[in-house]
């Protein structure tokens, strides 16, 4: 079931203006990390269509940003300007020699998705490295889907390893994810 949505929302997304959503989303974003006073932020390159979280490097001064590498043992952390390389899959990533930083530094993870739906659930490519790593880390830590708005579906189904964001951040700004939440992480 979740080959046949991905490829139904990988078809939908072909069509979206991403840079302009990216723009849009990064934008509200921004201040959400802003007000919330993260400093160390996981962000990703973006592959296939994906909104790109790269505007918040400008938007955020000060802020330090790492990219995640998908290695046998699951996601790593590593420095924005480290060295890269080619994935197989054809997106670039920290090369094996990049600097390694513990993810429960990290005060957010911006996290990439075909489609989310609103409780935080997240149809990805099927893998599973991002819930693997998001189960992982502190609570404290943002979990925030970045996608645009016309691929928030209503539900999406959900296996017990699913591991769903804190906050969705689309064209139309940030809200958190219906369903119970930390208090600590509402409050900015």
């Amino acid at each position: 079931m979740k080959r046949a949505l991905r490829k139904r929302y990988l078809e939908r997304r072909v069509g979206l203006e991403t840079d302009r959503l990216s723009e849009r989303a990064v934008a509200g974003l921004a201040g959400f990390l802003r007000d919330r006073g993260a400093q160390r932020v996981m962000i990703y390159l973006p592959f296939r269509g994906e909104l790109s979280p790269l505007g918040l490097v400008e938007r955020l001064p000060g802020a330090l940003f790492y990219l995640p590498r998908t290695a046998a043992a699951g996601l790593t952390v590593h420095p924005l300007e480290a060295p890269r390389e080619q994935h197989r899959y054809g997106f670039e990533q920290p090369a094996p020699e990049a600097p390694v930083i513990e993810p429960a530094l990290l005060d957010a993870v911006v996290v990439p998705g075909i489609a989310f739906d609103r409780t935080g659930g997240r149809l990805g490519y099927g893998a599973g490295y991002y819930d693997r790593f998001l189960a992982a880390l502190p609570p404290r830590v943002l979990r925030i889907g970045l996608v645009p708005e016309a691929l928030v579906l209503d539900a999406l189904p959900h296996d017990p390893w699913d591991v769903p964001v804190d906050f969705l951040a689309t064209e139309r700004g940030v809200r958190p994810a219906l369903r119970d939440h930390d208090p600590d992480k509402m409050a900015p």
